[in-house]
């Protein structure tokens, strides 16, 4: 009996033993901290979104008015070699494009001036709350754009500090606005050749400027779809930030620390961050923007 009084004894000690180990183990863990950043404005979103549909309007009808050529003056090809034919016949019977030339004209020219309006709202809002900050790269931003290239690609480990957007988005950005807007001229430059003479000159006539025009498409078109596998590689919170303007992450972490070569940018609070721990929202001064 004194056998099993002390067998239950040792029992019941190793099993408070680990009862008390279980419960320090779980008060030591640190509680995972996130914060919520806002990373996207409302005016940003919306004008984000607009693009999306105006500008696939404007290539598909922008197609229709190219298929009216039937000489299909444009090609891929090295030398000699033709690569691919801008469109091949597969290409223009699959969208329907034959035949529509009246209604690609009326698309093309309708959906351009809202398509002009939203970028001009777009650089105002720029301009006015100091975005382009955030857009245009500095001189860190050139160099850090191929590190952020080779940290995507899997060639190097450690990402480099970035604000809003890494290096690389910034290049690629500012590159999108400036073929946006030479996609606008050359567009006036083909559409009033005798009015706007003096765009057309800029071009080297309208030829060239049809060439200008038609190839920005084209690399757009691959920048859409580069943008959209890079949206999917970055996962639901990056793209809901998009829908919702806030990020969530965890605190320390890559994707809310600032980069050194910005500083607070939208007077009115745009970059503010918030501490967040189960249900518990407060402020979070290492967190923000310095």
């Amino acid at each position: 009996m004194r056998f099993l009084h002390g067998l239950v004894e040792a029992c019941n000690t190793l099993s408070m033993s680990d009862t008390l180990g279980t419960a320090d183990s779980e008060r030591s863990a640190p509680e995972a901290v996130y914060v919520a950043k806002k990373k996207h404005s409302l005016a940003l979103r919306w004008m984000h979104w607009l693009n999306f549909p105006l500008l696939m309007i404007m290539m598909f009808s922008g197609m229709r008015i190219y298929w009216a050529d039937l000489r299909d003056p444009y090609a891929l090809g090295i030398g000699g070699w033709q690569i691919v034919e801008f469109w091949p016949d597969g290409v223009n019977s699959a969208l329907q494009l034959e035949r529509k030339l009246a209604k690609g004209i009326a698309f093309h020219l309708t959906f351009g001036w809202f398509f002009v309006l939203n970028g001009l709202a777009y650089s105002f809002f720029l301009v006015r709350r100091g975005e382009w900050r955030h857009i245009v790269p500095d001189l860190r931003g050139v160099r850090d754009a191929g590190l952020t290239v080779a940290h995507d690609l899997h060639l190097r480990k450690k990402k480099p500090v970035q604000g809003k957007y890494n290096a690389a988005q910034q290049l690629t950005y500012s590159a999108v606005l400036v073929m946006a807007f030479l996609l606008v001229a050359s567009g006036f430059a083909i559409y009033k050749p005798g009015q706007l003479a003096w765009l057309e000159a800029m071009f080297f006539g309208y030829d060239h400027a049809r060439f200008v025009h038609f190839s920005i498409n084209i690399v757009l078109m691959g920048f859409f779809g580069i943008h959209l596998l890079q949206v999917a590689r970055a996962g639901w919170g990056n793209f809901a930030s998009m829908i919702t303007g806030y990020r969530l992450d965890r605190v320390g972490s890559d994707e809310v620390a600032p980069a050194s070569a910005f500083g607070s940018t939208d007077p009115n609070g745009s970059d503010e961050t918030v501490e967040t721990s189960s249900d518990l929202v407060e402020s979070d001064p290492a967190g923000s923007d310095r």
